[in-house]
């Protein structure tokens, strides 16, 4: 039976699993806000939504390297421990100047990404193996370089991670810059036509003749710079470098903010849009569990949920 019936009118069911993975997201994060506005107290402040704004920016950026990947049919799980070594790296480097550590944070995880990108494209290993080699050599790497906690005492960080323009956090302006940029690439010019054609076939996008090697290469280098810009970013709002804890989990939320924002993991097809979405869907799901005493354990919990409701809904779509 391909069709229900709601409220009297025949609706069809691939037409209502298509509308939930494309605008799922936003209706869960209208549901969240009323469920703050109505239970949460203060949540309507501007401190409150400042704060939202400013703990949402390194996991959107994130995750707008995990959309790349997982539009070429891959996946970027070392994410995390790039952010950990970006930190270790900004707080090793600062000494020089805020903008060669900055440099120095993004370089290593560009180095990140070409081990990646050189592993997949040019070894043949599985995306999710090859990552998570790099997730756990990275982590170890960033804490040989920072073995513990450190304070970050600069001005140019200070003013970077508290800052803003015309009442708009530096963070929030950086993370919507990127967005734009990265929905731009990805619509407007040929290597994100290219990338999404190797998402959807890599056989038949090598028979088209086209770059596949040098395309996934850049994806992964393109992952490990906004994970290293989002650990900078994370550094400098704490005024801390952590490389203990710093990205712990963070494949997990950009993860889940790709996919519930309507990006197959079956690759060939990247929502930003849904992307930016999902980010905000995710920290509202945190924000309100934490407000509501909840423990932190129930946000992993919270986020495998939205993650397998949203690949069954892919799946079930696909199948029609």
């Amino acid at each position: 039976m391909t069709e229900l019936a709601l409220k009297g009118a025949p609706v069809d069911r691939a037409r209502l699993l298509r509308l939930l993975q494309d605008y799922g997201v936003y209706a869960g994060v209208a549901v969240l806000l009323l469920v703050n506005i109505a239970l949460t107290p203060h949540f309507l402040s501007t401190e409150n939504f400042r704060t939202q704004a400013v703990q949402v920016a390194p996991v959107l950026i994130v995750a707008l390297g995990m959309a790349l990947a997982i539009g070429s049919e891959g996946v970027d799980l070392s994410v995390g421990s790039v952010m950990a070594l970006s930190t270790s790296l900004l707080s090793l480097y600062l000494g020089y100047g805020p903008w060669v550590a900055l440099i120095v944070a993004m370089l290593g995880g560009a180095v990140i990404g070409l081990a990646n990108g050189s592993l997949i494209a040019f070894i043949g290993v599985q995306p999710i193996v090859a990552t998570l080699a790099l997730m756990v050599a990275g982590r170890g790497i960033a804490l040989v370089l920072l073995p513990q906690l450190k304070d970050v005492r600069d001005p140019g960080m200070s003013s970077l991670g508290s800052g803003d323009l015309f009442g708009v956090p530096y963070l929030v302006l950086i993370a919507a810059a990127l967005a734009i940029a990265v929905g731009f690439t990805v619509k407007r010019t040929t290597f994100g036509r290219q990338l999404l054609a190797i998402g959807d076939s890599r056989p038949a996008a090598q028979l088209a003749g086209l770059p596949v090697r040098r395309v996934l290469i850049l994806v992964y280098v393109i992952a490990g710079v906004l994970a290293a810009i989002a650990g900078v970013l994370a550094t400098a709002r704490l005024q801390a470098s952590d490389p203990t804890s710093l990205g712990t989990l963070m494949e997990l939320s950009a993860i889940t903010a790709v996919v519930v924002g309507g990006t197959p993991l079956s690759g060939g097809r990247i929502r930003i849009g849904g992307t930016v979405a999902g980010a905000v869907l995710i920290q509202l799901l945190t924000a309100t569990l934490i407000k509501h005493d909840l423990p932190p354990s129930w946000t992993q919990i919270a986020q495998a949920v939205v993650i397998v409701l949203a690949v069954y809904a892919a799946r079930e779509r696909g199948k029609r």
